[in-house]
């Protein structure tokens, strides 16, 4: 099929064997690659109940039919597992200029199982599929192992002009249940656990190269496509907010809007948010609009600390979702110190959404005196300390590295501990922005802010913030139109401008299959209620679907606002209408 291989790499991790295995054009179809693909095959090859961490756990990469194309913002790469941090569906994407590597090696996806007896770090390519020794990598940081592989790639593989180097640290090598798979130094698959998958199979990094190109079924109309977006981002205010402040713009945003979540989801606006906004770090740093590879975008913001203790410190970040975890929760109160966990995290292999909110967690946990632990708000060296001790899984560190359900339970604090299915929402606070409340509830990896991104209609003003009945519909269209980003793998960035006029000339250039969008929504729905019957499989409930009672019962101080029990079952049911699933949010057989 135009736009695919038609073929998958199945890896054996366990007896260090490769295998290629044929698609037929019918799956493609069906799925479109990306996240549509690898539900199929998690579904498909996965034992049901099985252990996220035990060797029949699949891991699997996937790409969608843009990848390496000339299509914008199409160089991201998907990862799909068994969540260990929630026992539920996993996805997770990052960007960077792997799917590039990816996409050149002749394969639609990797599917990986078993565990490697010894560390191992895998060489993938159009030529040849090597597993390598990775003893002398263990317990390495993320950028030391990135550019180790990258430097035998380099000496011994003349032919690899360029490659893609993904990795874990040592938080991955430890199992912590939200480890995350770290590209390009700064590029993450950041949530619900992919490292911790990655490590539990002993694969430290994987590395892709070549040459090979897939044919396009019309690459004129790519082009003219490609050529449109160009000339329509010179004028777009999203791509000049984005290309001229990043993701730190939103600090200042859902601070006006009384959602930016503060003191672990006490208050919802910082009282240090103007050392800690875009602005904030575009005076402490030395910063540079940073892109993935065919992004016009430029979200990223290369930064270099200009003074101080961390003087010198070079990263891309720290994004929105760090600095509301860091600066919102912890109480952080200077963006170079923010920077500093955030490099931590990276260089350790943890998300950071996670992270923040674990941390804050445990703030709460020492000043209720249910641990005996010597930590408070801002105070950043313990922070440090703390996440370190996650990672190597020593101390208090211990019990946060199985996530927040677990500590929760230990600590006996579980009426406080903010989460979704075992994943800690993103910041946007549901109280202010009762359609987040949605998808946090509802999203199949978790509390989720990313698969619909509904804080942009409720913050723009295309629908009230306050509105419960018939949000559900919107709601459903827009993460529709955003499951379709998946399975082709697009960057969220560009949902303004890819709308379904767009994604169905871009499917048509890639694939040839010509689609409306109701064509579009049905194969973007037959997605979502497969990830819905996994879910179930694993044993997902109705109750699942709730928010924490903290968002129920405690009241935001400067909005004076909760989303009640009512309003969000309101919400959750009118969503599984919407969805054509029954009553107790059952997809039809």
């Amino acid at each position: 099929m135009h736009g695919f291989y038609n073929t998958i790499l199945r890896l054996d991790a366990t007896k260090h064997e490769h295998q290629a295995e044929g698609l037929t054009d019918e799956t493609l179809k069906n799925t479109l690659g990306g996240k549509g693909l690898g539900t199929h095959l998690l579904m498909e090859r996965n034992p049901a109940k099985v252990d996220p961490l035990s060797p029949e756990n699949h891991l699997i990469f996937t790409i969608g039919p843009v990848a390496g194309t000339a299509t914008w913002g199409s160089c991201r790469y998907g990862v799909f597992t068994k969540s260990p941090q929630t026992g539920y569906f996993s996805e997770s994407y990052s960007g960077g200029t792997v799917a590039v590597r990816m996409a050149q090696t002749g394969f639609d996806g990797v599917v990986i199982r078993g565990a490697s007896p010894t560390p191992v770090w895998i060489e993938i390519s159009d030529k040849e599929i090597v597993f390598h020794d990775a003893q002398e990598l263990k317990g390495k940081d993320t950028f030391e192992t990135e550019d180790q592989v990258r430097s035998w790639i380099q000496d011994n593989r003349p032919d690899a002009k360029n490659a893609g180097v993904i990795t874990i640290g040592p938080a991955g090598e430890n199992r912590v249940a939200f480890a995350v798979i770290e590209n390009d130094y700064w590029r993450s698959a950041g949530r619900t656990g992919v490292g911790a998958v990655m490590g539990s199979k002993n694969i430290k990094a994987i590395a892709f190269w070549g040459s090979t190109t897939r044919e396009l079924a019309d690459p004129q109309l790519a082009k003219e496509l490609s050529k449109e977006m160009s000339a329509r981002s010179k004028e777009d205010a999203g791509v000049h907010a984005y290309k001229t402040k990043g993701t730190p713009m939103l600090v200042d945003v859902l601070n006006d809007a009384g959602g930016f979540p503060t003191r672990y989801w006490q208050k919802g606006r910082s009282d240090n948010r103007e050392k800690i906004n875009a602005p904030a770090l575009h005076e402490k740093c030395e910063v540079k609009p940073h892109a993935c590879l065919q992004c016009f975008m430029a979200c990223g913001r290369l930064s270099t600390v200009k003074a101080g203790r961390h003087k010198g410190l070079r990263l891309e970040g720290p994004e929105y979702e760090t600095i509301y975890a860091f600066g919102g929760l912890c109480e952080v109160s200077e963006i170079e110190e923010i920077a500093y966990l955030n490099d931590i995290c990276d260089r350790l292999g943890l998300d950071t959404i996670s992270a923040g909110n674990l941390v804050a967690f445990t703030i709460e946990a020492a000043r209720r005196q249910k641990i005996d632990l010597d930590i408070d708000y801002g105070e950043v060296d313990k922070m440090a300390g703390l996440l370190e001790a996650i990672a190597y899984r020593t101390g208090t560190g211990a019990d946060l590295a199985d996530g927040i359900r677990s500590a929760a339970k230990k600590w006996d604090l579980e009426d406080i501990a903010v989460h979704v299915k075992g994943l800690e929402p993103a910041g946007y606070d549901p109280r202010v922005l009762k359609g987040m409340g949605l998808a946090y509830g509802t999203s199949d990896r978790g509390a989720c802010h990313l698969r619909a991104t509904f804080y942009k209609p409720e913050l723009s003003g295309m629908i009230a913030r306050d509105q419960i009945e018939g949000k559900a519909e919107m709601f459903a269209e827009w993460e529709d139109r955003l499951t379709v980003f998946d399975c082709l793998i697009l960057c969220r960035f560009y949902r303004d401008l890819y709308q379904w006029e767009e994604l169905a000339r871009m499917i048509q250039a890639a694939t040839g299959l010509k689609m409306g969008k109701a064509e579009m929504r049905a194969l973007a729905a037959s997605v979502t209620d497969n990830a819905r019957r996994f879910n179930i499989r694993e044993g997902l409930t109705p109750e699942d679907d709730k928010l924490p009672k903290h968002f129920h019962k405690a009241v935001l101080p400067e909005t004076n606002q909760v989303i009640t029990e009512q309003q969000m079952d309101i919400l959750v049911r009118e969503y599984y209408k919407a969805r054509g699933w029954d009553e107790a949010g059952n997809p039809s057989a």
